[in-house]
């Protein structure tokens, strides 16, 4: 018997036979591969939505009924109020977790895209780029292969702008707008509540079907619940630092889209959502990854680096490419790098916990900070702006009630979203400031 964790969707898919999955606090087991589980939790999860709707449709009833009539002395009006309660805790249950929703504007990209003509690029000695000549077309995705250091950063940033070639020329369309994925994710942001980060950005974000988008409108479409917005980057898991980084980059529309091992630290299903994104991006997109599956679903062709500044265009996808025997001893190079960067990894991983532990005991012997004048403030208007808002949120469910007038309703009830959502914003920041001034 092996029991494993993975996130390689082929490995899966061919070695394991049943598949368990942890969902709020339940397992739940399915015996098949990874396209039954995928057929099946879909099937499961419509299945539950639609019993959770029911059973609130059925509370909302009962409720008038419990309120209008007196506390029951008869066998029929007990066993009724009895069967309420049921459906009061049936109607409680947890909605299925909602979906990542990628929908972002992307800029208009004019008929010149990018060209590169007979680029020569080095270091030294070693040889990174020789006569590399590539005219980008609109649509395309191409995919990246080659072992570590041979090249394949050097190639995105001198793309970008970011490195001056030695020699030759790269020439960029006045409408390209990249949006660069990084391996090492968002740097210098750890002190930052999450929703800073993103109104550092921009406060309002245009969407492909003319609408606008808030700031915390668009984290909560990216799974960040109220609480977590005001949470420090710090503090966030790594699969959120990276959703968060995802975020910041397609927030600024690009049409340019160059993305360095994406795959890492994204559950799942969230890698199915970002490639059913990628594959209807109208853009051009790079990719530099070693999840297989990921690159075959969405390169067109690849571009190889064979060493001394050969890059060869390979017109197919990943699988198609190490089929080929003459492609065995690049690859075997290339894994023997993951292997090297996987261990790396792992004992950088061992170090952080020491160092985490260490911090913590620290912090745990270290002396209560207090509150400052500046969060003193804050806590104060927290404490008059939250039944303001409470007040105001009955005032409109009173006149939603009694308004017959479209118009009114339709703005009454947009207010109502708003109000809504701000005071649950500044209820979870009015608990997180409470701590703090009990000190």
């Amino acid at each position: 018997t092996i029991l494993l964790v993975t996130h390689d969707r082929y490995f899966l898919d061919r070695v394991c036979q049943r598949i368990i999955e942890i969902d709020k606090e339940t397992l739940f087991n399915y015996d098949g591969d990874f396209p039954y589980f995928i057929e099946r939790k879909a099937e499961r999860e419509e299945q539950e939505a639609s019993t959770l709707e029911k059973s609130r449709n059925l509370y909302r009833r009962e409720l008038i009924w419990v309120r209008k009539m007196p506390r029951a002395r008869g066998t029929k009006q007990k066993a009724r109020t009895d069967a309420f309660d049921k459906v009061a805790e049936k109607a409680k249950g947890r909605a299925p977790e909602e979906e990542l929703k990628l929908v972002v504007k992307m800029s208009r990209m004019g008929g010149k895209i990018i060209e590169m003509i007979h680029v020569h690029k080095s270091f030294g000695d070693k040889l990174i780029l020789k006569d590399f000549d590539y005219t980008f077309k609109k649509g395309e995705k191409i995919g990246i292969v080659g072992k570590n250091g041979v090249g394949k950063s050097t190639l995105l940033n001198a793309i970008m702008g970011l490195e001056p070639i030695d020699s030759g020329k790269i020439q960029a369309g006045e409408t390209i707008v990249f949006g660069y994925y990084s391996q090492t994710g968002m740097i210098g942001q750890d002190e930052k509540r999450v929703i800073e980060v993103i109104k550092d950005i921009a406060e309002f974000f245009p969407l492909a079907d003319g609408t606008k988008m808030s700031a915390a409108q668009m984290l909560q479409r990216f799974l960040f619940s109220p609480q977590t917005q005001f949470s420090y980057v710090s503090s966030l898991s790594g699969g959120e630092r990276r959703r968060l980084y995802l975020l910041t980059v397609l927030m600024k529309n690009p049409n340019f889209l160059i993305l360095d091992e994406p795959t890492n630290d994204l559950d799942i299903l969230t890698l199915g959502i970002l490639e059913d994104f990628l594959l209807d991006f109208a853009g051009c997109v790079i990719i530099v990854s070693h999840d297989r599956y990921f690159m075959d679903k969405l390169v067109d062709h690849l571009f190889v680096f064979e060493g001394e500044g050969i890059v060869k265009d390979f017109p197919g996808n990943y699988s198609q490419w190490r089929e080929k025997p003459s492609n065995a001893r690049i690859l075997s190079r290339e894994l023997e790098n993951v292997t090297s960067e996987k261990a790396a990894e792992k004992k950088l991983q061992e170090v952080n916990k020491k160092t985490s532990f260490s911090e913590l005991n620290a912090s745990n012997l270290a002396p209560k900070k207090k509150p400052t004048f500046k969060e003193k403030f804050e806590f104060d208007s927290l404490e008059k702006d939250i039944p303001s808002l409470e007040k105001e949120k009955i005032d409109i469910t009173e006149k939603l009630g009694t308004s017959i007038d479209h118009s009114e309703i339709s703005k009454l009830s947009e207010r109502f979203a708003i109000v809504e959502a701000e005071l649950e914003l500044k209820s979870m920041r009015w608990l997180e400031m409470s701590e703090l001034m009990q000190g």
